[in-house]
């Protein structure tokens, strides 16, 4: 199914059989399509790339497609590749984190720091990161592989 070209967001580089790897939801899966164009809050004289994940209901491009300005993309990676090294030493606290420290690290960015945190405001958060932990866990040859490929295409652009 081709991403459509029509819309406020403008495909420049695009996959289309995303469905197809869509980890493990690959083969039944909504999002179809993922792209990296224009993104759909352009005004005139500012110009953003974005990435986009397309959603087909099957019947039709659903409005659950998500846009994200590539920024956001690449933070959401920091924190996936942080939150990961935290679980593999997690083990050694009792509850997965320290409940006197639940700032995992801060990390560096633009002047500043994102600081990666465990969500104790969470009443349940005792439960859902074991949950966290295991699906982390039962995921992991998905999201390493993810990971190597990634690892592998910085490396050979240098960083």
């Amino acid at each position: 199914m081709n991403i459509p070209t029509t819309l406020k967001h403008k495909p420049v580089v695009v996959s289309e059989n995303y469905e197809q790897v869509d980890g493990r939801l690959a083969g039944n899966t909504d999002a179809q399509g993922l792209s990296l164009g224009l993104a759909q809050w352009n005004d005139r004289g500012k110009v953003d790339i974005s990435a986009k994940v397309w959603r087909h209901t099957g019947e039709k491009w659903s409005r659950q497609s998500e846009e994200l300005p590539l920024h956001r993309v690449l933070d959401l990676s920091i924190l996936i590749c942080r939150t990961m090294a935290h679980f593999r030493e997690a083990y050694r606290y009792e509850h997965l984190y320290d409940p006197k420290n639940p700032v995992i690290d801060r990390i560096g960015l633009q002047g500043a720091a994102m600081t990666v945190a465990v969500c104790t405001d969470n009443e349940r958060i005792n439960e859902d990161i074991k949950l966290f932990d295991q699906t982390l866990s039962q995921d992991d040859e998905l999201i390493g592989e993810r990971l190597r490929t990634l690892s592998s295409l910085l490396k050979e652009m240098g960083y």
